[in-house]
């Protein structure tokens, strides 16, 4: 039996029959066999995310559910919804936080990886599973966490060149290697009038479904009540420039290079995804650095905590806790933005 046709051999093929693809189906292809075929998470994998640093981050989690709850009136019935959720660590930090308050939730989780959902399946076995969210219950609040998920979602690039705005498309250079390239199709009607004379060779990004998942999101929210965090590395004001890249073994690499085997993610727009949240009847309760949202929310407290409870874990616990909230590690690049229905409080820590 023959193994099947690398992704890199596929998109070679494609390209010499139909001529360059969009950055998009490259990068959506890309994380499709990717997550398809592997679990990427950990120390032996290719990247790690904060609940994997330390239980601190879902406890957080939890804890600002729990207390939005609360304040919400304690509706009895309400659904955990967490998108992309790794390998569960996240819903079990969460979940048993929440609990410890009398919230006690249907857990529903949205999953597209075969190799996770296993390993979800066991962290919370109670769990149901969604290829999206249009098959998770609409008759009850949401409470909704998106950790690390919009970043993975493909990306379009436009690009002004000497001839006006183009897609950035990939196309296969004299040594089979893949490189980005202007499309020759005109797109200037795709940007903004007030960005459309910027300096040539500028970038703008859009991700077409990281505005859908917002949208629906933002919709539920709206109609159901409930809250949601959606917590990524991105900025909070519009900017300009490629974020595309690339991780595997824990280091960059070309974005280009190794696709279906690393893992291509951007940076989120969380300025255009606040506005598509309004504009869908959600309110929107801030966007703040996720360093700022975990101590507003008591993470050094807690961090000692734990090391009271444990001194000899103490380098670790404060380790985990300088990595979460640092400035030059992820307190300052990473964000957190807060949703709510429109009868739902306003959130803490924003």
């Amino acid at each position: 039996m023959t193994e099947p046709a690398s992704l890199a051999e596929t998109f070679r093929r494609l390209i010499a029959t139909t001529g360059p693809i969009s950055l998009a189906q490259f990068m959506g292809e890309s994380n499709a066999r990717y997550y398809a075929s592997r679990d990427p998470l950990g120390t032996e994998g290719d990247f790690i995310t904060a609940p994997e640093i330390s239980q601190m981050f879902g406890e957080m989690v939890g804890l600002w559910l729990a207390d939005i709850w609360d304040r919400a009136g304690r509706p009895a019935e309400a659904n955990y919804v967490e998108l992309g959720p790794g390998r569960g660590t996240l819903a079990t930090d969460a979940l048993r936080t929440m609990k410890r308050f009398g919230l006690e939730l249907e857990v529903h989780l949205v999953e597209g990886s075969p190799e996770l959902r296993c390993q979800q399946q066991q962290a919370v076995p109670q769990a149901q599973f969604h290829q999206d969210l249009s098959t998770v219950p609409t008759d009850r609040p949401l409470l909704l966490v998106a950790n690390e998920f919009l970043d993975a979602l493909p990306i379009r690039q436009l690009v002004r060149t000497t001839e006006g705005w183009r897609e950035v498309m990939v196309a296969v250079d004299d040594d089979g290697t893949f490189v980005p390239v202007a499309g020759p199709q005109p797109m200037d009607a795709a940007v903004p009038e007030e960005r459309r004379e910027a300096e040539e060779g500028t970038v703008i990004e859009t991700c077409p479904g990281a505005a859908a998942v917002m949208s629906e999101a933002a919709g539920r929210l709206a109609q159901q009540g409930g809250a949601a965090l959606f917590i990524d590395y991105g900025y909070a004001q519009p900017r300009t420039g490629s974020t595309l890249q690339a991780l595997a073994k824990h280091r960059k690499v070309d974005p280009f290079a190794l696709p279906g085997e690393a893992d291509l993610t951007a940076h989120v727009d969380f300025a255009i995804l606040a506005e598509i949240a309004s504009s869908r009847g959600a309110r929107w309760l801030g966007t703040s650095e996720q360093g700022a949202w975990l101590r507003a929310m008591g993470i050094d407290r807690r961090a000692e905590t734990l090391a009271g409870n444990s001194p000899q874990h103490l380098e670790t616990v404060m380790r985990a806790k300088e990595r979460l909230t640092d400035d030059e590690q992820m307190g300052k690049l990473f964000k957190v933005m807060g949703l709510a229905g429109p009868q739902w409080p306003d959130g803490a820590g924003f």
